[in-house]
């Protein structure tokens, strides 16, 4: 579809799923298998710029450790067997080391940070990508702010592993295990009992770590949760004002922003407990190397030049395991961002169910239902065994009391939702078995919200046709009689209508969709309420808009207005799911049933604007009105 608006919403995911079919249900369950799969990709996706940091990394790394290994020779060949002639070249080498140091770790910054804001955006992308296509019903169960969060906030983690901390990480363990060979060197005995002690550290943080990541996975889903919530409290703000709801919504918010303090508070706890233990740690070691190492100085086993070293060495290789408590925490927490992408990335959309379906080619309107049954919730069904047929060109209208399934059945033809059991034919052809996209690009729909973009009148109503000129776009104005409006306007066809369109009445709304739709140029069109917002005069200025709009279209309308009704060229009415009345309108009021019974009332309903409103109307005044509006022309 060009672009249809909800037809529907708040329905529980497992209503959806279960009416939904193989579309928008998970291909497979998400594991951490699958987040290291992703991290995989976006590794070999980046390894270039990944490759070059890692080798600025190690050059910097060596570069870092002259300054602590020329203590040695400072010490016991300068200070103890007085070669200053050495003195002016071990300056040197540690200067040079420091300027390689300073300019490898500006590149390092500069290539990775470009290579992990490279990669935010291109998952960004992806998320995004995959979201616009999976089926309507997954967004009538799912917040818009909780999508927002997956598409914006969880790509932000994986700057950890395309970005500094990966090669910081690997860095710091090349560093260490150098570290480790020249500790070796100077004293094995007290290199193996510092590292049994760093071992059962390491330990302790491979422990923690677990422990920690299903709380930052709990903490982006609470983190959606939240900003979903405050996206609809500030998108429906007026609502909020009106029923002065806001020490409502204040109190719903700061619920859900209490229960994720108390995530982070948590996980913060743990996190300090894991820099706590590295404290600990490091002063075990430093009592080791003073006890150990003051004895193998007075032993002749090390000289003062090699202790200096040995603990410069040792702090070189500490500090990595250290660091793994700030750098693991990142990497745990974008794991968790992933693991969530992938419940998005990992669900079919509507194009995976398209493939290996043959091309429609161009759609005639020929729309059959035959014995299709749909339910949202088991056992409740909301159409039961419904068959029609809609004829090419020609105008179905739907009528019926509320919850009577009308949207539900315009939901179907739409194929935004799927038949529980029977079947939808379009051109002969089973619904399900047609390339929705090839469907819906030559479909348009006039709904009852009337979505527009926050964006200018002329950009709402070209989004049905990208690359429509402008004149094109007045043409399609001046049938659904848009102009009168937006010539006013100061900007003209440059107005921005604001969010959700705002700054425009109901009625300039409505109008502005139907001109889209009439851009669109459908094969089918779908008209719910569409003229619900209109005030008499401005109905009946657009009504032939929309008379040109149906010719030669097959329609699909759901309307209480009698005129939109009327010249329809077959009415359907609905009660309880079930078609207990079809044929035309005259037909209909011939057969004094349920259509003639709600003709009636909604008749008495719109004579009453004008004469007396506020008086009831008895059967004989009704027939009379009746009577009166059909001899006009």
């Amino acid at each position: 579809m060009k672009r249809a608006e909800r037809s529907s919403g708040g329905r529980s995911a497992a209503a959806h799923a279960q009416a939904a079919g193989p579309a928008g249900t998970p291909k497979k369950p998400v594991s951490m298998k699958a987040a290291w799969a992703e991290a995989r990709a976006l590794l070999w996706a980046h390894r270039r710029r990944l490759g070059i940091g890692l080798t600025l990394m190690l050059v910097s790394r060596l570069a870092g450790l002259v300054l602590p290994a020329s203590s040695k020779y400072v010490i016991d060949e300068v200070i103890g067997n007085q070669r200053h002639d050495l003195l002016l070249p071990i300056a040197i080498a540690g200067g040079v080391a420091t300027i390689i140091q300073a300019i490898t770790s500006f590149g390092l910054s500069q290539i990775l940070g470009v290579a992990a804001q490279r990669a935010i955006t291109d998952m960004r992308k992806r998320v995004q990508a995959q979201v616009v296509r999976l089926p309507v019903r997954y967004f009538d169960s799912t917040q818009s702010g909780v999508l927002v969060a997956r598409i914006m906030s969880d790509a932000e983690g994986i700057r950890n592993l395309v970005g500094t901390g990966l090669v910081q990480l690997i860095g710091g363990l090349v560093t260490a295990v150098l570290g480790l060979g020249v500790l070796l060197y100077l004293n094995w005995k007290l290199t193996i009992v510092t590292f049994i002690v760093l071992g059962i550290f390491g330990g302790g943080m491979a422990y923690a770590f677990k422990t920690l990541r299903p709380l930052f996975r709990e903490r982006g889903r609470i983190n959606a949760e939240v900003t979903g919530r405050l996206t609809e409290s500030l998108g429906g703000i007026r609502v909020v004002k009106s029923y002065t709801a806001e020490k409502r919504e204040e109190i719903v918010f700061a619920k859900g922003a209490h229960r994720l303090f108390r995530n982070i508070a948590t996980s913060m706890t743990g996190v300090s407990a894991t820099t706590a233990g590295s404290t600990v740690i490091i002063g075990v070691v430093g009592v080791i190397m003073i006890w150990m190492g003051g004895n193998a100085i007075l032993a002749g086993q090390m000289t003062l030049g090699d202790f200096i070293m040995y603990i410069f060495f040792i702090g070189l290789v500490a500090a990595p395991l250290v660091g793994i408590a700030s750098i693991g925490t990142q990497m745990t927490e974008a794991f968790a961002g992933l693991e969530r992408i992938r419940e998005i990335l990992d669900m079919a959309t509507e194009d995976d169910e398209d493939e290996g379906k043959a091309d429609m080619g161009r759609l005639q309107g020929e729309i059959a239902f035959e014995d299709v049954w749909f339910e949202y919730h088991e056992g409740q069904p909301v159409l039961k065994g419904v068959s029609f047929e809609a004829h090419a060109g020609t105008t179905t209208a739907l009528v019926g009391s509320s919850g009577s399934g009308k949207s539900t059945l315009i939901s179907l033809v739409m194929a935004f939702n799927r038949p529980l059991k029977g079947r939808i034919l379009v051109d002969g052809r089973d619904l399900g078995s047609i390339r929705l996209h090839d469907y819906r690009a030559q479909t348009a729909s006039v709904l009852q919200e009337n979505f527009l973009f926050d964006g200018t009148i002329a950009e709402n109503i070209g989004y049905s046709r990208p690359g429509a000129t402008l004149d094109e776009i007045k043409a399609a104005c001046r049938i659904a009689h848009c102009e009168e409006f937006i010539e006013r306007f100061p900007e003209g066809y440059e107005t921005i209508v604001g969010e959700r369109g705002i700054k425009l009445s109901g009625g300039q709304r409505q109008r502005v969709s139907i001109a889209r739709a009439i851009l669109a140029n459908p094969r089918v069109l779908f008209l719910d309420e569409a003229t619900s917002s209109l005030d008499s005069e401005s109905e009946e200025m657009i009504q032939d808009g929309l008379r040109h709009l149906r010719a030669g279209r097959t329609t699909f309308v759901i309307a209480h207005r009698l005129s939109t009704i009327r010249s329809a060229d077959q009415i359907l009415v609905l009660e309880g799911g079930e078609i207990v009345e079809c044929g035309s309108h005259d037909e209909l009021l011939e057969a004094h049933g349920r259509y003639r019974q709600l003709y009636d009332k909604q008749y008495k309903l719109e004579m009453n604007r004008f004469i007396n409103p506020g008086e009831d109307w008895s059967e004989s005044e009704a027939a009379r009105a009746r009577a009166r509006v059909a001899a006009k022309p």
